[in-house]
């Protein structure tokens, strides 16, 4: 496996759990992967599937990742491919047929699909290997995105009973776990927890007082690089991309609302890089696979504590620092209860108000951000501080005598009956001439405009202060209405002096800079020049830059500086694939560099992996186990039948191993294995036919007279 990992995705070692998780799907067991966003489920995967009979079927909800996940994959030397709704009838057949022939080790499928009795038809006749289901939590109806195509996987149990099943999911609470396993009827899965925490992320909540100046600030130091933006409506999203293209930070709307092939071009041109911020609603955000997101900023409050650690969880994935900012008023809760007070079932609305107050809470609170968040799903953190979130990093809140303030607050609270919200005491309290104030006739109290001077974000915070102090508290009932508690109700009657945290509105967010200690002090005009190069060889392959390499492959490699192809095979993310194909395109500009700047290649502490690189002709050799087995084999002069028997596995597989060996050593002496004349003429002739490599055609056109294994062998002599 650690050859396999270095050999495809360039990595030198396992990350936590992904060893423990890969032993479980070898094993044949059934596997629940609850991992962070960025953590690595897909590699549980995507490494067994590559020395597992058959073909790996993964079950994803999300048509725009399939496409950069299979991109990925294919850039990184592993047949994979996908069947949506994007594809026509002649790709989808051309699929099916690379996929029953096992040319494919990888098949994505949409969860709709399932339904199609033909779709049925097809999964039966294929050799199904492993299956792995992603964003499981979209099978429960407690997940915060549920969707009922996903209640139609069962099917896959009751087709495939001895094949392993593992599902995936970034959140998932206790409940929403064990609903994930009795849906997919994995009794004896081995569930595997992974931390929660995103250690390069930082979070902050601001209070949202001139946002638009506020997320100014935050995308001036960005430079250009990727940021994601939500909001609450639609109509947001557009006017926000338009104040932002007038401010000079091109922005694109997304919702929706907007055309599909509107939505899938600006999709594109975010993940192409062409476009690096994207103002949306809650619909962009589940088929992103971008790693280097250095921003997510919410400008309304999210519905729950898992809709926003998911959304923020589309930050940083490469691992590098990067920036979560809500911006949050009380107000905002309103627009969110709105919606909830739409739901008729009693049950699931009281479901969704708790769900908000929980999220009321994490931006309210004072204690560490990071330890709100872990705690939500389950998880114990042992630190009481993070030192990357506001609240940790940020000098204590400065308290003030506040007495006068709070008596005003306290009285206009009692003189309006204990029957209104906070905004409602705020503009009484401020003197507005709000319809609401008038046909109560609060504007006749005595408290009307006693405090006109203080602004209203500053006036509702103080507040918002006193109800955590105890001195308000909230009626039961539907609506948020104030009451004084008793504890208030003797502070006023003693005049007690009351003491409370002091709000700077103008403090600035504190950014990933101040607690990033493990960034590489790379050569920011060499960065640029490799991220340039990616961009070029990206488009020219038509996939998005990502693919090629991501941000900490080029930094890496604008810090050590390696001069030659086996330095280079050190970087983190340099796999044989991709050395083979990119490797002399970016040394070319790394040594450049070096000559110019009169800088020497820094020294690397990792070994070079399990890659090797003769010094005769410079090619890659794979050193893979498996396949050395099949040559040792093959130069015995075994039939592909015996070296299956043999080995214990399908003659599709070392078919498949023959194909490979001979496409890295074009010497191999497999002249004894050429079929027989006639029969190769009559593969020939059906190739010439349909003007095409791929076997299904031809298969087609030659019946169940020739085996796929057969045309497959014959392809190599033709």
């Amino acid at each position: 496996m650690l050859k396999l990992l270095k050999t495809h995705f360039g990595y030198d070692a396992f990350r936590p759990l992904q060893a423990e998780i890969i032993d479980t799907v070898l094993n044949k067991k059934d596997a629940l992967v609850l991992m962070p966003t960025g953590g690595g489920k897909s590699l549980c995967f995507q490494l067994p599937a590559l020395v597992v009979d058959g073909v790996t079927v993964v079950i994803s909800p999300l048509i725009a990742l399939m496409k950069d996940q299979v991109d990925s994959l294919t850039a990184n030397g592993i047949p994979a491919a996908f069947l949506n709704s994007t594809l026509n009838e002649q790709e989808m057949y051309s699929i099916q047929a690379r996929a029953l022939s096992g040319e494919l080790k990888i098949l994505y499928l949409a969860p709709e699909r399932l339904v199609l009795p033909a779709f049925q038809d097809f999964l039966e006749r294929l050799d199904v290997g492993i299956i792995a289901i992603d964003e499981a939590h979209c099978i429960s109806e407690w997940g915060h995105d549920f969707r009922p195509d996903y209640r139609h996987l069962k099917k896959l149990r009751h087709l495939f009973p001895t094949v392993p099943i593992i599902a995936l999911t970034a959140t998932a609470t206790p409940q929403v776990r064990e609903d994930i396993l009795n849906q997919l009827e994995m009794r004896g899965a081995q569930v595997f927890v992974s931390s929660f925490n995103r250690p390069n992320l930082h979070y902050t909540v601001q209070p949202k007082y001139n946002s638009f100046d506020q997320l100014i600030q935050l995308l001036k130091p960005l430079k250009n690089q990727p940021a994601i933006i939500y909001c609450f409506s639609r109509k947001d999203t557009e006017s926000l991309a338009d104040d932002l293209c007038r401010a000079g930070f091109p922005a694109l709307p997304y919702h929706a609302g907007l055309e599909r092939e509107l939505r899938k071009h600006t999709q594109d041109q975010f993940i192409r890089d062409e476009v690096s911020i994207i103002v949306a609603t809650i619909a962009f955000g589940m088929g992103i696979d971008k790693p280097d997101v250095r921003l997510v900023a919410h400008m309304d409050l999210p519905k729950t504590i898992e809709s926003y650690y998911q959304e923020t969880g589309r930050a940083g994935r490469d691992g590098l620092p990067s920036d979560c900012v809500l911006f949050y008023t009380f107000g905002d809760k309103r627009k969110q209860e709105y919606f909830i007070n739409q739901i008729e079932n009693d049950q699931e609305r009281a479901f969704a108000q708790a769900k908000l107050e929980q999220i009321v809470d994490y931006c309210e609170s004072s204690t560490c951000r990071r330890q709100t968040l872990l705690q939500y799903f389950g998880e114990t953190w042992k630190e009481t501080k993070c030192q990357a979130c506001d609240n940790c990093v940020s000098a204590p809140q400065e308290i003030y005598e506040a007495t006068e303030t709070a008596q005003k607050i306290l009285s206009a609270v009692l003189k309006t009956g204990e029957r209104f919200g906070v905004d409602h005491i705020c503009n009484v309290l401020r003197g507005t001439k709000r319809k609401r104030v008038l046909e109560n006739h609060h504007d006749a109290l005595s408290v009307y405009g006693i405090l006109r001077d203080l602004p209203a974000h500053e006036l509702s915070s103080l507040i918002r202060f006193m109800q955590r102090k105890g001195y308000l508290e909230k009626n039961e009932g539907e609506y948020p209405t104030l009451r004084v508690s008793q504890f208030g109700k003797t502070a006023l009657l003693d005049r007690a002096r009351i003491f409370l945290p002091k709000v700077n509105f103008e403090q600035k967010t504190v950014l990933t800079p101040a607690f990033s200690k493990e960034g590489l002090p790379f050569e920011p005009e060499l960065f640029e020049k490799l991220r340039l190069q990616r961009k070029i060889i990206a488009d020219k392959l038509n996939v998005p830059p990502f693919i090629i390499f991501g941000d900490r492959t080029l930094q890496e490699m604008a810090y050590y500086l390696p001069q030659s192809l086996e330095s280079l095979a050190k970087i983190f993310g340099v796999g044989v694939r991709k050395l083979e194909e990119y490797g002399n395109d970016f040394l070319h500009h790394i040594k450049t560099y070096a000559q110019i700047k009169n800088l020497a290649e820094r020294p690397q502490l990792k070994p070079a992996g399990r890659v090797r690189i003769s010094s005769a002709n410079r090619s890659i050799t794979r050193t893979d186990s498996t396949f050395q087995k099949t040559k040792e084999l093959l130069d015995k002069k075994y039939s592909i039948a015996k070296i299956a028997h043999e080995r214990g596995m399908a003659e599709s597989t070392i078919t498949q191993h023959v194909t490979k060996l001979f496409d890295e050593d074009p010497k191999l002496d497999i002249e004894y294995l050429r079929p027989d004349p006639a029969r190769l003429q009559k593969i020939k002739a059906a190739f010439q036919k349909t003007d095409t490599f791929l076997l299904g055609p031809v298969k087609a056109i030659l019946g169940d007279e020739f085996s796929y294994e057969e045309i497959r062998l014959a392809r190599l002599f033709l």
